[in-house]
C-alpha cells in the first residue's frame, strides 16, 4: 500500500482511463476523489477508497468550490490526475467557434484550474505528483482534428511548464500520451466517422485501431500502470515529459 493516505484527485474519473486510474491508485491505498459531471455514474462505479463528486472542470467557481471541499474532507491533494476531457474531430473549416471555445475550456482550461487549484493544497506537503491525460495528437498533428490537437499540445506545454516553476521539488509533472484507448470514446468516434464517411462502423473502428502501431486499441489499464508507477518511489527523476503510449514509434 505505497500511496497509503495520500489524497488523489482525478477529474474524468468515472469512466474510461480516468476510472482505470483511479482503482489502481485506490488499491494502493490512497483515497480518491473522482469527479464528472454526473454524480449518479460516479457513485454507480465508486468502490473501496473512492468518492464521486459531481464537478464541471469548464466552471472555474465549480472547481474552487468542490476542490476545496474535497481538501476539506481528505486533507491535500498530493496526486492530482487531470483526465477530463473531449475528443471529437473536425475539419478545420467546418470548426465554429462554438467548437473551439467548448473543447479547450474543456481540455485545456479545465486542466489548468484543477491542477491551479490541487497545487494549493498540495504546495503545503512535502511531496506531489501531477499527471495530465494528453494524447498522441499532443506530439504530433492530427488529421481531421486540429481544435483538439491544439488542446493536447497546449496541455502537454502547460505540463511542461509546471514542472519547471518546481523544479528541485518534491513535485513532478508529467503528461501521458496515448494513442486509441479502447474506451467509450471509441465508441463516440465510431459512430461519429460512420456518420460523416460511406464506411460501416465495424471499418471506422477498424480505421482506428490500424492507428496504432501494434494494430489494437490500448487497454484503459495500460494507462493507469504508466499512472501509478510516476506516483511510486523509482520515478523521481522522470519530470515534464511528454510520455507516449501508443504500441511503438509515432
Amino acid at each position: 500500500m505505497t500511496l497509503s493516505g495520500k489524497h488523489a484527485l482525478i477529474t474524468g474519473g468515472g469512466t474510461g482511463i480516468g476510472l482505470a486510474i483511479a482503482k489502481a491508485l485506490a488499491a494502493e491505498g490512497a483515497q480518491v476523489t473522482i469527479t464528472g459531471r454526473r454524480q449518479e455514474v460516479l457513485d454507480e462505479v465508486a468502490t473501496d477508497g473512492m468518492t464521486g463528486m459531481a464537478m464541471d472542470v469548464r466552471d472555474e467557481d465549480d472547481v474552487v468550490g468542490k476542490i476545496t471541499t474535497a481538501v476539506e474532507a481528505r486533507g491535500p491533494i498530493q496526486i492530482c490526475v487531470a483526465n477530463a476531457g473531449l475528443a471529437e474531430g473536425r475539419a478545420t473549416h467546418k470548426t465554429t467557434m462554438d467548437f473551439w471555445r467548448n473543447m479547450m475550456a474543456t481540455n485545456l482550461d479545465g486542466a489548468f484550474l484543477t491542477l491551479r487549484e490541487a497545487m494549493t493544497s498540495m504546495r503545503q506537503t512535502d511531496w506531489g505528483r501531477v499527471i495530465t491525460i494528453a494524447s498522441i495528437a499532443g506530439v504530433r498533428g492530427l488529421p481531421g482534428a486540429s481544435c483538439y490537437t491544439a488542446s493536447k499540445h497546449g496541455l502537454i506545454g502547460l505540463t511542461r511548464a509546471m514542472s519547471e516553476e518546481y523544479i528541485g521539488t518534491n513535485y513532478t509533472f508529467n503528461a501521458l500520451c496515448p494513442a486509441y484507448v479502447d474506451t467509450p470514446i471509441i465508441t463516440r468516434n465510431t459512430e461519429n466517422i460512420a456518420q460523416r464517411t460511406d464506411l460501416s462502423e465495424e471499418d471506422a473502428r477498424n480505421t482506428m485501431i490500424k492507428t496504432n502501431r501494434h494494430k489494437r486499441l490500448i487497454a484503459p489499464e495500460e494507462i493507469a500502470s504508466a499512472a501509478l508507477w510516476l506516483c511510486q518511489p523509482g520515478s523521481e527523476s522522470v519530470n515534464g515529459q511528454a510520455i507516449e503510449i501508443a504500441g511503438g514509434q509515432m
